[in-house]
């Protein structure tokens, strides 16, 4: 010690000072905070594609939604507009372009009653989009809950469990396509038809889920302090589930889409001028020469749709998995 201090020339009270204890301090965690949706929305942006992608989505909304309150977008007239004038009818885009001259609206050429097919498509993206939305929100908020419910609570189980065998093997399409011709073929006719049993397959599936992990300790602890069912459902085994919910949200979204787009294709779907009808109404216009783009431009546009709003929940149901936040 004697060599070291006079190495630097310093004393024993100058090398050791006695440092103040906080016994307040000691216990803090100097790790950063973590925060779940900004690890999600982190994990989610640093994948170039999503953008990308969420730029689609944007436009497609857009499109589906503003373009038509914009243009002011009648659908009991404005498909018949150009009625009267037969060289409007069934042309092609440059064909619109000649007949008309430039404008957004004949991008996609004009129908049969020489209405704008642009027009009438975004239209019907926002009635398909809505229905989907509206069937989602329905039959997910429906499935998860009593899916929890259904899972945690044995005797509910019990009941559940005859309840979808009996409704489960009931061929999904068929009650839709009866429900629809019994009433009349219109928007929240198909809405009750897709919601009426719905939910019952993502109640079954969450239901599968939560018994992995309903005996787990925190769960049982929370039986033994009197904890309800329905909060132990909410608080405790929902929130460990938020990327599967999410992933099957993303499926189910287009797979509405497509099933209002088959069943007006069959012509059990809308009366209403939904994508589905626009492609139903231009069947024969797929075989005739010339005719093509009323039928392509549509199931293009479904495609699209359909292809946007899964990859987008696919990709955010990923960056929702806390495994993937390291």
């Amino acid at each position: 010690m004697e060599d070291f201090n006079k190495k630097y020339n310093m004393t024993d009270a100058e090398l050791f000072a006695p440092i103040d204890k906080d016994e307040l301090e000691s216990e803090k965690i100097t790790a950063p905070r973590y925060s779940y949706w900004k690890s999600v929305f982190r994990v989610f942006f640093r994948n170039k594609i999503n953008i990308i992608v969420l730029v689609l989505l944007a436009a497609v909304i857009a499109f589906a939604y503003i373009y038509p309150s914009v243009i002011g977008y009648n659908a009991k007239v404005d498909p018949y507009i150009n009625l009267n004038d037969t060289a409007a009818w069934h042309l092609s885009p440059s064909a619109a372009f000649e007949h008309f001259g430039f404008a957004v609206k004949w991008l996609f050429g004009s129908g049969a009653n020489g209405g704008s097919t642009f027009d009438a498509i975004w239209n019907g993206s926002r009635i398909s989009i809505s229905l989907a939305l509206i069937c989602a929100a329905i039959n997910m908020t429906i499935g998860i809950i009593l899916g929890a419910i259904w899972g945690f609570s044995r005797r509910i189980d019990m009941v559940m469990n005859e309840v979808y065998n009996v409704l489960g093997n009931i061929p999904y399409t068929l009650l839709i396509s009866v429900m629809v011709m019994v009433f009349s073929p219109s928007f929240w006719t198909l809405v009750f038809a897709m919601t009426v049993i719905g939910w019952l397959g993502m109640a079954y599936y969450i239901r599968t889920r939560v018994i992995i992990i309903r005996d787990h300790e925190y769960n049982l602890a929370s039986r033994c302090l009197g904890t309800g069912i329905f909060k132990i459902a909410l608080r405790n085994i929902l929130p460990f589930m938020t990327s599967v919910i999410v992933l099957e949200i993303a499926a189910a979204v287009p797979g509405y889409i497509s099933y209002e787009v088959f069943l007006s294709y069959i012509g059990l779907g809308l009366s209403e001028a939904s994508l589905g009808r626009l492609i139903y109404e231009a069947q024969n216009a797929m075989v005739t020469p010339g005719w093509g783009w009323e039928f392509w431009t549509p199931v293009a546009v479904a495609s699209v749709i359909t292809v946007v709003l899964y990859v987008t929940g696919q990709n955010l149901g990923d960056a929702s998995d806390p495994r993937t936040h390291m």
